[in-house]
C-alpha cells in the first residue's frame, strides 16, 4: 500500500505534500508522487514535443518533491504518466493498492472547479478509494 500524491509545485500541490508526507511517515508507507503529463490532441510531431516537455517539467517538480519527501525520511518514488491528472491518479493509485490519494486544490470555488474541470473535482468523482483534498 502507499500514499499517491498528485504534484506539479502549484501552490495547492506544495500544500497537499507535506500533508502526504505526514501522512506516509505516520502510517509508515510509501510515498507515490504522479505527474499527469498528457498534451492536448492525440498525434503528430506537435504532439510529441509537447509531451516532451510535459513530462521535463513533471520531472523536475516530481524531483523537488521527492527531495523534501526523502529528507522528511519517506520512502518515495515518482510516476509520469502520459494521461490527463485525474486519470493518472486513479491509473497509480489502482496500481499500488493506495491506502489514499492526496492532491491539493486551486482554491476555487466547487461550482467554478466543476464548470471549468478541477483535477481535484475529477478525482472526486472517478476515484474508487479516498482522496484527501488539501487546500492551498
Amino acid at each position: 500500500m502507499a500514499v499517491v500524491l498528485g504534484y506539479d509545485e502549484s501552490p495547492g500541490a506544495v500544500a497537499a505534500l507535506e500533508v502526504a508526507i505526514e501522512v506516509a511517515s505516520r502510517y509508515g508507507e510509501e510515498l507515490v508522487l504522479v505527474y499527469g503529463a498528457a498534451p492536448p490532441g492525440g498525434m503528430g510531431e506537435e504532439f510529441r514535443s509537447h509531451r516532451e516537455a510535459l513530462r521535463e517539467l513533471g520531472r523536475t517538480a516530481t524531483g523537488h518533491a521527492l527531495e523534501r519527501a526523502e529528507a522528511a525520511g519517506v520512502t518515495a518514488r515518482v510516476e509520469l504518466v502520459d494521461a490527463k491528472p485525474a486519470e493518472a491518479l486513479v491509473h497509480v493509485g489502482d496500481a499500488v493498492d493506495a491506502t489514499v490519494i492526496v492532491v491539493g486544490t486551486a482554491g476555487e470555488s466547487p461550482f467554478k472547479g466543476a464548470i471549468l474541470g478541477s483535477t481535484s473535482h475529477k478525482l472526486l468523482h472517478l476515484a474508487n478509494r479516498p482522496v484527501l483534498c488539501v487546500p492551498v
